[in-house]
């Protein structure tokens, strides 16, 4: 096996093993970790014959394991250890991975509790191994684009982020991600909610208090398909959270008010929907139509032309995993740290505390 410590280089190519080869493993993990300069997909961990089939027909050269069991087996084989399976898996399949001497890449949300999101970090800091967790839309266009003018300072102070991430999907589609039963840490809550959360922490910094309402609105449903929740920071910025399945008419992506103007943001990153088509990383990736570049400005609304345009910056989710490389293999910072993970899986709670009480959570 190649270095794992995150502060000790490794040398490439880094072989990977990948665990679940669902919508997570096959659309955003596999042609991401192919498409990454010094990774290679060396197996995936699949016990479905179609899923087996799909990935040997995207990629060749990779091999397949129908468990986790048998991963474990070859650990020397391997240089870290992708976990794209069902949530209630992550925490104990992560653990195996860092008890067999493996750094880990652990899907969202990395666990269904802070507690265990801390446990699984402080293990991997006795092991002395990378545990890094994969929150690509951190690398969303819209979410570059808003760095870029909060750096700025185009905005002036922030007083209010608004982030929607909403769909019309009037009937439920079944799966351990709407079900009701807590084991499987379904629900929109936990799912988008670790985005949309993770990128309110991201941008303002701690949370200090937390109101959620949090509702199952379609018949047949089991779990949280309509939640909102709001974050007071530390630094005083209120930001109101979004995310549905039962939005007949979506809002825009981000609405962000500040002392001076205002960023207005309508649909989403053209990523995932070309990874769902089949495209993968290379010249022009991540670039958007002009027609959805998002505007700046006071006083009007954009849809009547009001502000300015901001040209979008383009998505790069290939560059999660580049670091990723980078810090096996020349040390340099993990991308996402379980710390981080665990202070969003804090307000997650809090969310879900908030909205059964109905009350104002403080942390």
């Amino acid at each position: 096996m190649t270095g794992t410590s995150p502060g000790t280089p490794a040398r490439g190519p880094l072989r990977v093993g990948l665990v679940g080869y669902g919508l997570a493993g096959s659309v955003f993990h596999a042609p991401l970790i192919a498409a990454t300069e010094g990774l290679t997909l060396d197996t995936v961990v699949t016990s479905n014959p179609e899923r087996q089939q799909q990935a040997r027909a995207e990629f060749g050269a990779v091999r397949i394991a129908s468990g986790t069991d048998e991963l474990f087996g070859r650990a020397a084989e391997l240089d870290l250890v992708v976990i794209a399976s069902p949530n209630k898996t992550h925490v104990p399949l992560a653990a195996a991975a860092l008890e067999a001497g493996l750094p880990v890449v652990v899907d969202k949300p990395v666990a269904g509790t802070a507690a265990e999101a801390r446990e699984l970090a402080a293990l991997a800091e006795e092991r002395g191994l990378l545990l890094s967790v994969f929150q690509n839309r951190r690398w969303d266009n819209d979410f570059l684009t808003l760095r870029k003018l909060l750096a700025e300072g185009a905005l002036g102070d922030v007083w209010r982020f608004e982030s929607r991430f909403e769909r019309w999907r009037p009937k439920p589609k079944g799966g351990w991600r709407e079900s009701g039963d807590p084991a499987e840490i379904g629900g929109l809550l936990y799912d988008l909610g670790s985005h949309v959360v993770d990128q309110a922490l991201v941008l303002f910094g701690p949370a200090t208090q937390v109101y959620a309402e949090s509702v199952v609105r379609r018949p047949g449903a089991e779990a949280d398909d309509d939640t909102f929740i709001a974050i007071t920071h530390a630094d005083g910025v209120r930001s109101h959270l979004y995310v549905s399945s039962t939005a007949a008419q979506l809002g825009p992506r981000f609405r962000v008010l500040g002392s001076q103007a205002g960023y207005v943001k309508y649909g989403l990153d053209p990523q995932e929907g070309a990874l769902r088509e089949g495209k993968r990383p290379g010249p022009g990736w991540g670039e958007e139509d002009e027609s959805l570049w998002g505007r700046v400005g006071s006083g009007q609304s954009p849809q009547t032309g009001g502000g300015r345009v901001e040209p979008s910056l383009p998505g790069d989710y290939p560059a999660y995993y580049a670091a990723v490389a980078k810090a096996l293999l020349e040390g340099g910072p993990n991308p996402v740290t379980a710390h981080e993970a665990a202070a969003a899986l804090d307000v997650l709670e809090a969310a879900r505390r908030s909205a059964r009480d109905g009350v104002v959570v403080s942390l």
